[in-house]
């Protein structure tokens, strides 16, 4: 049986990094990813999905390091659903990406690659995967907040992927 996830998108907000009591770090995140196709009258339509990403570890101390909103990343994990009791005690439910690896796409000098500062960040060499010795156990972090942050629309979060982008 095989649960991989493979995705190229853009960060729709910037990640939260935090820590268990346990002092584990767990970092939430969103992704963008487009469709681009032609409907029926030839015209070209764009469909964005997003998805929620949980990295862990040192993964987790690396993308609330280095990513931020807008970035460009490349994201390889599993699917995960869990449930849980809200605060009013509904039960709920979400899916999310467990990431295995992350590695940041474009280019070094892109306006992407700055902090809200306007300091430009580091940027490592080669795959972050955060050194998992074990990167299916499953854990369970408190939710992260769904739904597509506020102020974002799928005209900002075009991506224009090349072959150099992928990184396989």
């Amino acid at each position: 049986m095989v649960n991989k996830v493979t995705l190229i998108g853009r960060l729709g907000r910037d990640p939260e990094l935090r820590y268990t009591s346990s002092q584990t770090a767990v970092c939430n995140f969103s992704l963008a990813t487009d469709e681009v196709y032609q409907d029926r009258n030839r015209q070209r339509q764009s469909r964005t999905e997003w998805h929620n990403i949980v990295a862990w570890d040192r993964l987790a101390e690396i993308c609330g390091q280095y990513l931020n909103k807008g970035k460009l990343v490349y994201i390889e994990g599993r699917l995960q659903t869990r449930e849980w009791d809200d605060r009013d005690g509904n039960r709920r439910r979400t899916t999310e990406i467990v990431a295995r690896e992350m590695k940041m796409l474009g280019a070094p000098g892109d306006s992407q690659g700055a902090r809200p500062n306007g300091q430009q960040v580091a940027r490592p060499e080669g795959p972050m995967d955060g050194g998992h010795s074990d990167p299916y156990q499953d854990r369970s972090p408190t939710p992260a907040p769904s739904g597509r942050p506020a102020g974002e629309t799928s005209d900002s979060m075009e991506i224009g992927i090349t072959d150099d982008d992928i990184p396989f």
